[in-house]
């Protein structure tokens, strides 16, 4: 039987974890693509787990290439790969990565996207498409288990995926930035650029106490993306 104790708050203390219990770093492996080697570095250095052998180039057609240096067998890979203008090789870098590990055998894929690409084409226009969706059963095709972005453009797109999603805020790091490198930022306004962004702006003011301004009108869509022809 466990000896639990209570803690100052009334509840109970759960028993220190063993080493056995303990995650191994050494399960975990760290694969990069092209889009953001400062950020990957970023990571690697703060996790203190060493950049596993992944090259990534293009042959002579523009084709992608990948190969995984490492043994990824029964461990738990995280795909490093964020959206950049360079957004269409930024996905199929990921696609591959994360295909790569799924046939060689890997216990679980995470793809950690800070930014999600196409994720503004998440509403039907017309005769086109939601390429959001699309691209979120590209990816759970591919091998991706889970996923880790940032701010999603809608938080609903969370539901074209068939595997758990993080969807983190930037809102606590933007507001330690803005209350540490700007010295007189009490002194200012904070600005929804149209009304669509007025809960977001005033999420920000009131967290920092300062007034908010709102810029009046409305984004109009042409009427040919307003209009379901088919």
């Amino acid at each position: 039987m466990l000896n639990h104790s209570r803690n100052s708050f009334g509840g109970f203390r759960l028993p220190k974890q063993t080493d056995m219990e303990a995650p191994k770093t050494s399960d975990i492996v760290l694969v990069s693509g092209n889009s953001h080697p400062e950020l990957s570095n970023l990571i690697h250095s703060r996790l203190g787990v060493k950049a596993s052998g992944c090259s990534i180039y293009h042959k002579s057609n523009r084709e992608t290439m990948v190969q995984i240096g490492d043994s990824v067998r029964g461990k738990d890979v995280y795909i490093i790969q964020t959206g950049t203008k360079d957004v269409n090789n930024n996905i199929m870098e990921l696609l591959i990565m994360a295909y790569a590990c799924k046939t060689s055998s890997a216990k679980s894929i995470v793809g950690v996207i800070p930014y999600l690409p196409y994720s503004k084409q998440c509403k039907m226009r017309k005769r086109g498409s939601i390429v959001t969706k699309l691209l979120a059963q590209m990816m759970v095709k591919s091998g991706l288990s889970h996923i880790i972005t940032m701010d999603l453009y809608q938080k609903e797109i969370q539901g074209f995926f068939d595997c758990p999603v993080d969807n983190l805020r930037a809102s606590p790091f933007l507001l330690q930035y803005i209350q540490e490198s700007i010295p007189d930022y009490r002194n200012s306004v904070i600005v929804a650029r149209n009304p669509a962004a007025t809960a977001k702006a005033t999420s920000y003011a009131e967290r920092l106490r300062l007034g908010i301004a709102v810029i009046h009108g409305e984004q109009k869509e042409a009427e040919s993306d307003e209009v379901d022809g088919r």
